[in-house]
C-alpha cells in the first residue's frame, strides 16, 4: 500500500527499503549491509535488480521518477534512496 500523504521520515524510508532488499534480493538470509553501502559494489542487487527497486520505492512513497534520474547517485544504497525519495516527496 503506497504512503502518499503520511510524512515518512528518512530514517522509515530506510527500514522499508531495507526490508524489500532483503525480501527480494537477499531472500530473507540475513546479509548484513550497512546503509551507505554500496548495492552493485557489494553485490547486493544487480542493474536488472535497481530497475525493481526503482518500481517498488515510486509506489510505496508516490513519486514519479525521470529517465534522467535513474543514476546510482539516487538508487545505489539506503542512504541515497532516502535522500532522494525526501527531495521528491517534499
Amino acid at each position: 500500500m503506497p504512503i502518499q500523504e503520511k510524512v515518512v521520515s528518512p530514517s522509515q524510508v530506510k527500514s522499508i527499503v531495507r526490508t524489500f532488499v532483503i525480501d527480494n534480493f537477499l531472500f530473507g538470509q540475513g546479509r548484513e549491509f550497512s546503509d551507505s553501502d554500496s548495492f552493485l559494489e557489494h553485490g547486493l542487487i544487480d542493474s536488472m535488480g535497481i530497475l525493481t527497486l526503482l518500481e517498488f520505492v515510486s509506489e510505496q512513497f508516490d513519486i514519479r521518477v525521470a529517465d534522467e534520474e535513474i543514476v546510482p547517485e539516487n538508487w545505489d544504497s539506503l542512504d541515497r534512496i532516502a535522500t532522494f525519495v525526501d527531495s521528491k516527496r517534499r
